[in-house]
């Protein structure tokens, strides 16, 4: 075959290939919710590119409607374009079909599903537990993706390879510098030679099921914001400030922007100290969405 239609037919795959990966959202403009509390109440809530948090007395709704949108998504982050079980989303670019998401619930409650974590032999004893079991699989798998690129761009032989390889590994450290210094009250350090999230602490080696209820819930959200590798995604939390000092709570949002500046974060609380930092006008109440 010659060159040239060899490089034609490489182009025609190539925009085929194109046309069949699912479209991502950058991020949700408007969530709608129709026959909210069976029917008693629609939702319309215009979202912020960054950061959006509801707010609200309990009882009012909040996670009901953050279940609501996330139940509404199928496996994958697929949406229709039409109602799905009361939901309609808005995004952008409009005709994207699909969104990247993670959702965040705070209560450290016991593990449900004993029986699985018994028979794979793991020192798992609540659902945040579990959750950062799934998280270090992940973190193995960043790792892999980022080592990866990096021996790619040191091979292409650039001139500028090392400092493309140092952006690329950045984030990596950045997440590590920010536990490090959340804990440092604690004594407690990451190990940055092990693959594994592990901690030293007073000459002793720890694993995340052994922090306090605080430090897990802020260890699971950042290696959560880290794993997604500065894509554009949604990040839903749920009352985020369950267990955390109020001292976390004020740097939260602002940690979470660091380590991703392309997220879209749409939480709940009842927390002041959450929007301490210049958020205040982030802020929605239920009473002001529904109708």
């Amino acid at each position: 075959m010659p060159l040239v239609d060899a490089f034609l037919l490489y182009l025609q795959q190539e925009h085929e290939n194109l046309k069949t990966m699912p479209k991502y959202a950058e991020y949700i403009q408007q969530i709608e919710i129709d026959s909210l509390w069976s029917g008693k109440h629609h939702i319309v809530w215009n979202l912020n590119r960054q950061v959006n948090i509801l707010s609200g007395v309990n009882g009012m709704g909040k996670s009901t409607i953050l279940n609501k949108v996330v139940k509404g998504l199928n496996a994958g982050g697929e949406f229709p374009s039409h109602m799905l079980k009361g939901v309609r989303l808005k995004v952008y670019p409009e005709d994207a079909k699909w969104i990247r998401y993670d959702i965040i619930r705070s209560f450290d409650t016991p593990l449900l599903n004993m029986e699985t974590v018994a028979r794979m032999d793991l020192m798992l004893a609540t659902e945040l537990d579990w959750q950062l079991f799934q998280l270090q699989r992940k973190y193995l798998d960043y790792q892999v993706n980022i080592g990866n690129r990096i021996i790619e761009v040191l091979q292409n032989g650039a001139p500028d390879a090392a400092e493309q390889a140092q952006r690329i590994s950045e984030p990596k450290r950045h997440f590590q510098d920010i536990i490090d210094k959340l804990f440092v009250e604690t004594g407690k350090k990451i190990i940055r030679n092990e693959n594994e999230i592990r901690f030293t602490q007073m000459g002793e080696t720890l694993v995340p099921y052994q922090l306090s209820s605080g430090e897990k819930q802020m260890l699971a959200i950042m290696l959560t914001v880290l794993v997604e590798d500065q894509q554009n995604y949604v990040l839903f939390m749920d009352e985020p400030e369950a267990s955390l000092h109020v001292s976390w709570q004020e740097e939260l949002i602002d940690l979470i922007l660091s380590l991703n500046p392309n997220v879209q974060i749409i939480l709940t609380t009842h927390s002041p100290a959450l929007i301490m930092n210049g958020w205040m006008d982030r802020v929605t109440a239920v009473e002001d969405i529904r109708s």
